[in-house]
């Protein structure tokens, strides 16, 4: 005799167990709807609010979107309370606020802050939005790190140190040997053996990883900055001046009205980024070598009784992990600034760890998540040039906003791998 056995999903009640719904989606809804409806009431919003959408290469020129700033961005803010009232009503009913909502919401909510910020001006969304992903490129490869680290089991804190330590091995063996892969290869080996030094402590003595990781970003920040000023900055010519990589215009791709400038006039670097989602993605959930590594991070000691090497699989993920935050930390010197400065990555490795959690451990949430705070990245630059009067001091802390919002408002019961920073001792 057979029996069928139903799970229980997070739509099914289970008899006895009180539910409990999460009020921060509603909260933060209400919360950031009241302060945008503040700023349109208290400040002037005359005049009208231009998105430009095309570039001078495209197939066809998109035309301007021009539209009254004041009523577009109170219409937006309608549509925000809309959504505000949605979720209301759906915690009322001890029902969770659907992504899709989150969506609409964060969608209309940036819309109308931008319509006020731009009112009067022309803001170049090709630009807001390219710049977003140059910005977000580091992010996202700390953040699929990240992601396969604690997926292993591993707390990967070091990211930053990862991100760091590849930035100043690009610049310094780019400059020695005059080309930019070569560059990228010592990233990638610097971010590697910054990983294998928290695997040396976490995994096989044991050591709490969030301090060990804590106590690799600041020996890395502190022995690049003393090679800085010892070794690059008295030879910046021949040790801190490497080549940088050239963006490359993919052909008919690069033509694609809005997507082509974004996606497809892009330096192989953020090529070789997608390349890596794609890979990562597609590894972790459909190859036995995915399913070894989730494994060690869900259930180590059942791991082990089918035969999997538990602390061999956590170190082979967590070498990996560092080669590909090597190779966002190459993004800096190789593309984005062509020299190396004292501690240039300004903490991103820490918003790449939000950006982990943001996107609940998988690798196309994270990478999403990396790109929202791109954007807010960029946001403050491209406000600034075209003159918006939002003050300076709070575009400088936009990211760090979004960031503590997108972790503590929007990320819900996520749960981490079950062994995350455990380490596992053989019985």
């Amino acid at each position: 005799m057979s029996t069928d056995v139903t799970m229980p999903t997070d739509q099914t009640p289970i008899a006895g167990v009180t539910t409990i719904v999460d009020r921060k989606p509603a909260v933060i809804f209400g919360l950031a709807t009241l302060g945008l409806a503040l700023i349109l009431l208290f400040t002037d919003t005359s005049g009208d609010t231009t998105f430009r959408l095309a570039t001078a290469d495209d197939w066809a020129e998109l035309p301007e979107v021009t539209v009254p700033a004041a009523a577009t961005a109170w219409l937006l803010t309608v549509v925000c309370a809309l959504c505000t009232a949605a979720s209301a009503a759906l915690l009322l009913k001890e029902r969770r606020t659907p992504m899709w909502l989150v969506v609409i919401f964060a969608i209309s909510w940036m819309l109308g802050f931008l319509t006020w910020a731009a009112a009067g001006a022309t803001l170049p969304m090709i630009g807001l939005l390219a710049g977003s992903l140059a910005l977000a490129v580091p992010l996202v490869f700390g953040a699929l790190g990240g992601v396969l680290g604690e997926r292993a089991g591993v707390v990967n804190i070091a990211i930053d140190g990862q991100l760091l330590a590849g930035a100043f091995a690009a610049a310094l063996v780019g400059s020695m040997t005059g080309t930019t892969w070569f560059g990228l290869l010592a990233a990638m080996a610097a971010g590697m053996l910054v990983a294998l030094l928290l695997g040396l402590f976490a995994i096989s003595y044991f050591v709490d990883q969030v301090i060990v990781g804590v106590v690799l970003n600041v020996l890395i920040i502190g022995l690049t900055s003393f090679m800085f000023s010892q070794v690059l900055a008295p030879n910046a010519e021949s040790l801190n001046n490497p080549p940088r990589f050239d963006k490359i215009d993919i052909p008919v791709l690069g033509g694609i009205p809005l997507i082509g400038p974004i996606l497809f006039r892009q330096t192989v670097v953020v090529y070789i980024l997608y390349v890596v989602v794609a890979l990562v993605t597609w590894a972790l959930y459909r190859t036995r070598w995915g399913l070894r590594v989730r494994a060690v991070g869900e259930h180590p000691t059942a791991a082990d009784t089918v035969g999997i090497k538990v602390n061999r699989t956590r170190y082979r993920t967590i070498i990996l992990a560092g080669a590909i935050a090597g190779m966002g930390g190459a993004f800096y010197t190789l593309v984005s600034v062509p020299q190396f400065n004292r501690e240039m990555t300004g903490g991103a490795g820490y918003i790449a760890l939000a950006a982990v959690i943001f996107g609940k451990w998988d690798p196309i949430r994270a990478t999403l998540a990396a790109l929202l705070f791109g954007f807010a990245s960029n946001l403050q630059g491209v406000l600034s040039v075209i003159g918006s009067p939002v003050p300076s001091q709070f575009m400088l802390m936009l990211p760090y906003v979004v960031t503590i919002f997108a972790v503590a408002g929007l990320v819900g019961r996520s749960r981490a791998p079950a062994a995350d920073g455990v380490p596992y001792i053989k019985g």
